[in-house]
């Protein structure tokens, strides 16, 4: 039996192989951020508990820098307690699975994505996560784009000046729920936009769609921002790798067909003449299944 195992700052899936390479049985947990790593870990080992059958390999998405080799983890920016950790070693214990993988959830998501969602029939696919932060990772012929310990296409950390301003620090759904609390916090009572976030202090980026499709032009002015930020960080991915296809996943791409044709439709004037058509853009197709479909492909076809 394959096991996959997605680790993030808010939740927790363990998963089986229904046979073909997809989720059968699947065990969901919310991440208790005061219970560090440690929580997450007894969470494991109920699911794991409750799972029929020899496992024979385990694929992990974690969030979070990784040593791919070794199986240990570098950092995670949102749970204490995983720094230096070796889940290789851990997981090894808890199963006596023959093979374990373990990587970083975006790159984890690109394979996902190229395998079996957004990217199938693409040789070169480009997986970019807007989440709570900003990840990426590249998938050429099937297989995971791999550099130097312990990462690569960390294109949140791609600089859009030379004064700290990132893709992620502009682009994230932090950022622009930042971003549209702000721009309400100015808004005459009257507005749309304003009317539809309230008093909310999470999440405010989810109502730019229902504002704009009521016309309000700050949702407008937001997106168009979002789309262009977007599109000029990709540009940089155009001209390093020129991928067939551009995956955009994570809780900001639920936005949707705004967001896609925005970034689709702004993406030629940053790329030079001789790259053009430029690299289609698509939105993620798995959901909240792709890290967990990601992590059972790490386990198959290498």
């Amino acid at each position: 039996m394959h096991i996959g195992i997605e680790i993030g700052g808010t939740k927790l899936q363990v998963v089986t192989d229904n046979g073909q390479g997809r989720i059968g049985e699947r065990f969901r947990f919310g991440v208790e951020k005061e219970a560090g790593a440690e929580g997450i870990l007894r969470h494991i080992q109920t699911a794991l508990s409750q799972i029929d059958g020899p496992v024979r390999a385990v694929g992990v998405g974690f969030g979070g820098p990784v040593d791919g080799e070794t199986g240990r983890i570098a950092a995670s920016h949102q749970i204490n307690g995983w720094a230096g950790f070796g889940l290789t070693d851990w997981l090894k214990q808890q199963t006596e699975a023959e093979r374990i993988r373990v990587e970083n959830d975006a790159n984890v998501a690109a394979l996902g994505e190229a395998r079996h969602g957004a990217g199938k029939g693409f040789r070169r696919v480009f997986y970019i996560t807007l989440g709570s932060g900003v990840g990426g990772g590249m998938v050429v012929d099937g297989q995971l784009y791999r550099g130097a310990s312990p990462g690569e296409a960390e294109i949140g950390h791609i600089r859009l000046d030379k004064h700290g301003k990132t893709l992620e620090s502009v682009c994230s759904g932090w950022a622009v729920d930042k971003d549209v609390r702000r721009t309400v916090s100015e808004l005459p009572t009257g507005s749309t936009l304003k009317r539809l976030v309230g008093d909310r202090i999470s999440g405010e980026a989810r109502f730019l769609i229902p504002a704009l499709q009521q016309g309000d032009g700050c949702a407008r002015r937001i997106l168009d921002r979002v789309c262009d930020d977007l599109a000029f960080g990709l540009s940089h991915v155009v001209h390093l790798f020129h991928p067939d296809v551009i995956v955009l996943g994570g809780g900001l791409s639920l936005m949707g067909e705004p967001l896609r044709a925005g970034v689709e439709n702004q993406l030629p004037e940053y790329v030079m003449s001789a790259f053009h058509p430029v690299s289609s853009v698509r939105l993620a197709a798995l959901g909240e299944d792709v890290v967990p479909t990601g992590a059972l492909a790490l386990l198959l076809g290498e």
